[in-house]
């Protein structure tokens, strides 16, 4: 009998498997969701300020319009800084920041150094007491502090909310400039040393070079702490030819008065001089941030 010719099966391919997703790979639905938040969070941050630049060229009328501006007018920004005590509250203001950002990154550059390379009786506990300020909320030192520039008759004076700002400043600014002192390395010290500098002398023309980041992140904070501040100025400072910015604004919007327009002007003219020193500054933020942040 002839054989039967047998057909060979068909090879079976296997099914191809799908590559496991790594941890650090999105997938389409995960991406586009992810966009989509970025450009919510966006939107609701860039809203306010935007809508703020708008409404300060309005007219007093179209103050709550919810139109784009429909009468240009430059008549906020010129009644703010000709009709006003505006330019009396940003001299003011000018004074009491200068001061606090140059004493503050002063102290808290000298004070940061001293604890990272020197060890003294003291330097613990000095460490957690500038730590331990930082806890009390603004409330609760309002009063004492009152009591304090009262009997010192610093009310009424710049250098009373100088001193005051300095106090909010200096603990935070010396505890980052502390670790990131302590990322420089020591033998740049001896190195100085050797060449006959004293410790100060180290410090300034060794030390403060490199901490270039360190010192930007400390003036900015510095900056901003008397800049944007509202309670002490408004608690401290009385009578418009003594406000400073951010109590002088106040006065536009009260129980007794209403005018939209003068604030929001203000509000973008006190932006500016914070967008400019942002700008100088953000280079070195993320560097002076990171660094300071090490463990101590």
């Amino acid at each position: 009998m002839e054989a039967k010719e047998t057909t060979p099966a068909k090879e079976t391919t296997p099914a191809k498997k799908r590559k496991p997703r790594g941890r650090d790979e999105r997938g389409p639905l995960a991406s586009v969701a992810l966009h989509l938040t970025l450009l919510l969070a966006s939107a609701i941050a860039v809203l306010p300020p935007l809508w703020l630049l708008v409404t300060s060229f309005k007219p007093e009328s179209e103050a709550f319009s919810t139109d784009l501006v429909k009468d240009f007018t430059f008549g906020n920004y010129d009644h703010v800084l000709n009709d006003t005590e505006f330019p009396n509250w940003l001299l003011n203001s000018l004074i009491v920041v200068g001061l606090t950002t140059v004493i503050g990154v002063f102290i808290a550059a000298t004070t940061g150094y001293a604890v990272s390379r020197f060890k003294f009786p003291g330097m613990r506990p000095l460490m957690w007491l500038l730590l331990i300020t930082q806890m009390f909320p603004v409330a609760v030192l309002i009063v004492p502090l009152y009591n304090l520039l009262a009997g010192l008759g610093l009310l009424n004076q710049p250098v009373g909310l100088v001193v005051t700002y300095l106090t909010i400043a200096v603990p935070f600014c010396a505890w980052m400039m502390k670790g990131y002192f302590d990322t420089i390395p020591v033998e740049i010290d001896e190195a100085g040393r050797v060449d006959g500098l004293n410790p100060f002398g180290t410090f300034w023309r060794l030390i403060v070079p490199l901490a270039k980041p360190g010192l930007a992140v400390t003036g900015f904070y510095s900056f901003i702490t008397g800049w944007a501040e509202v309670a002490y100025a408004s608690a401290f400072m009385t009578g418009e030819e003594n406000l400073t910015l951010a109590g002088g604004l106040q006065t536009f919007v009260n129980q007794y008065t209403s005018d939209w327009g003068s604030l929001t002007a203000s509000a973008v003219i006190v932006a500016v001089p914070a967008a400019v020193i942002f700008g100088f500054a953000q280079r070195h933020l993320v560097s002076g941030l990171t660094a300071g942040a090490t463990k101590s």
